[in-house]
């Protein structure tokens, strides 16, 4: 990491953008050991000293913003009480690394959001990920037997990583994809998902290739309300292209019926990750 007095003394400019990727840093360091753990015994990059005298360095840069001072006031008194932990670093970083976003004019995307469960370079470092990743590869991930999903043309990466991130999590047992999707291997589509292509089996396949004598639905405008459709105990469900929605040739397929989502504001439209979450939910509700 670049020495304090090297960086104090970039132009301007380079120096703030130079500062967020360090904050950046540190903020995915902070994510790689449990929240509650001591600063000094965070494995980051710098030590307590480097990084108090980048914050104040901050401080002195923007002494009009209160959230800055705030957020700085509130961890130093945590360091010196010697009560600062993991999450109390991550805040603070969190909180300058989004104000200097404000002040330099730079638009965060979200690619730019730093989570739980990741690092940098993407791959999941908390314990419970990495629990997981162990209980996969022992053949023992936590699923519902028989749940499957269908993507069908999903053309935005972003989109496609929601959906293995949500399938994921309600407990999929295995994913498709059309061989139009977009690959799950695109790095926005493996920053959405968060790993979960690593933990959810896939396979890009065609229609007529999903798995027989189970039911097949659709998640698609114009069908029986969530609320009250009758879901499946297995079942696959067919999830289609945001411009599109699902093609004539998988509405055909939906032998178990078509379910929708009630809307009632001026666009009545969802995003296609947002509708399969509140889908997923539904679902796997159903099954309790």
């Amino acid at each position: 990491m670049i020495e304090l007095f090297k960086l104090i003394s970039l132009p301007q400019t380079q120096k703030i953008r130079k500062i967020i990727k360090i904050i950046e840093t540190l903020e995915y360091e902070c994510l790689a050991a449990p929240g509650d753990t001591l600063v000094p015994d965070l494995p980051l990059s710098c030590d307590a000293f480097y990084l108090q005298g980048l914050l104040k360095h901050i401080t002195e840069q923007y002494p009009d913003d209160k959230e800055i001072a705030a957020a700085v006031e509130s961890y130093t008194a945590e360091l010196q009480l010697g009560r600062a932990a993991g999450d109390d670093c991550r805040a603070v970083c969190n909180k300058i690394r989004h104000a200097l976003y404000r002040h330099s004019g730079i638009q965060p995307s979200e690619w730019d959001l730093i989570a739980p469960g990741t690092r940098y370079g993407m791959q999941p470092v908390v314990q419970d990920s990495r629990q997981k990743a162990a209980e996969y590869a022992a053949g023992t991930r936590p699923y519902y037997p028989g749940l499957y999903v269908y993507a069908e043309d999903i053309r935005a990466p972003f989109n496609l990583g929601s959906l293995f991130r949500t399938a994921e999590a309600f407990g999929v047992e295995k994913l498709f994809i059309s061989q139009d999707c977009v690959s799950p291997d695109q790095p926005r589509a493996q920053r959405s998902a968060m790993g979960c292509t690593g933990f959810l089996p896939w396979e890009r396949t065609h229609l007529e290739r999903l798995p027989a004598d189970i039911p097949v639905f659709a998640l698609e405008t114009g069908g029986t309300p969530i609320t009250s459709f009758p879901f499946p105990q297995q079942g696959v469900v067919l999830v289609g292209s945001e411009e599109l929605g699902l093609s004539a040739e998988a509405l055909k397929r939906a032998s178990a019926g078509v379910v929708s989502i009630p809307m009632k504001g001026v666009k009545a439209s969802l995003n296609v990750a947002v509708a399969f979450g509140i889908l997923m939910q539904c679902w796997t509700a159903s099954l309790q």
